[in-house]
């Protein structure tokens, strides 16, 4: 998964949601990335690979700051986040069968503790817990919860370490 910190005055964290359709996390916000390939040298080449196939990111565009611990879901996906800068003024295009829309939030928004709320719930006897971050932009509510959220909170926790 990329990270993309674009590289505004104020930095900003490009994200997509996923369209409905899916079988896996349809509608969800996600970072792009993807499945590795046999092909890819590393966790880093995926994600850019990725990004390219998902959003249209230019790799000439990024430049990879190095990766974060594995983080593995509740499903048993095993993520390995790769934080990146972006240099602003790219044009995307997104893969309409995979993503509905792309949006950028402030870094700033993403870092303030008070905006990661913590949920929890039992299900068949055991306790599953994750954090949200929900955030209203000009045009949506975009409700960042699960895997996303997770990886941010452990990327803010990393920062503020």
């Amino acid at each position: 998964m990329l990270v993309p910190i674009v590289m505004r005055e104020q930095p900003t964290v490009l994200l997509t949601e996923r369209t409905k359709h899916l079988s896996n996390h349809s509608g969800q916000i996600a970072f792009p990335g993807g499945k590795a390939d046999k092909e890819d040298a590393d966790a880093s080449a995926t994600a850019l690979r990725e990004a390219e196939e998902e959003i249209g990111l230019d790799p000439a565009l990024v430049d990879v700051l190095g990766v974060l611990p594995h983080y593995v879901t509740g499903t048993a996906f095993i993520i390995t986040p790769v934080i990146a800068l972006v240099q602003p003024g790219f044009a995307l295009n997104p893969n309409g069968y995979e993503v509905a829309d792309v949006f950028e939030v402030p870094l700033e928004f993403l870092m303030n503790p008070s905006h990661h709320r913590r949920h929890a719930f039992e299900w068949e006897g055991v306790r599953r817990e994750w954090f949200s971050m929900p955030y209203q932009d000009k045009s949506a509510q975009r409700f960042i919860w699960g895997a996303t959220a997770g990886m941010l909170r452990n990327f803010y926790r990393l920062l503020s370490a």
